[in-house]
């Protein structure tokens, strides 16, 4: 299993590294990930990496996408999948949304695509995965269908808990 090659990092990040539930911290909401980048225009298939996240940590819907407006042409998309640390497991570029609309101005949306996919372990969203691989798992972006065409920002928030 590959990791991934990002093409932009995130420039304000509130990550998960090395966040385990202490002594009456399991079951308290966590920010898991809060990410902004400013994305440059940038060719269909660029990555942006927002930050890591347990990958038994449960993601609530209560988390949002936002984005400005990148695209005076075209229709370009962003899909939030999870990608392999340390090769724990192969990557899903659409394991929590798919689709997300960056040609229209200012947007916010839910973190799910499907809403039935809340409170459940960030691992079980990855499609090949079929137990809790341990570690932590990248949350990251990819732009598809088009190129964005303007510079503009992108943020993600992840809510959830540890068990």
């Amino acid at each position: 299993m590959a990791d991934l090659t990002f093409n932009n990092t995130a420039t304000e990040r509130r990550g998960s590294a090395g966040i385990v539930p202490g002594k009456g911290d399991a079951n308290s909401v966590k920010v898991l990930c809060s990410a902004t980048i400013e994305l440059a225009a940038s060719a269909s298939g660029q990555t942006v990496k927002f930050g890591r996240i347990p990958s038994n940590a449960r993601i609530l819907p209560q988390g949002f996408i936002y984005n400005d407006d990148l695209a005076t042409t075209g229709s370009p998309t962003l899909d939030i999948g999870l990608a392999s640390v340390d090769s724990n497991v192969t990557s899903d570029p659409d394991a929590i949304n798919n689709g997300i609309a960056l040609s229209t101005a200012t947007t916010t949306t839910t973190v799910f695509a499907d809403p039935a996919n809340a409170g459940l372990p960030a691992w079980d969203l990855i499609a090949s995965v079929t137990s809790d691989p341990g570690g932590e798992l990248e949350v990251y972006g990819s732009v598809a269908d088009a190129s964005t065409t303007q510079t503009g920002t992108i943020t993600v928030a992840l809510l959830g808990y540890l068990d």
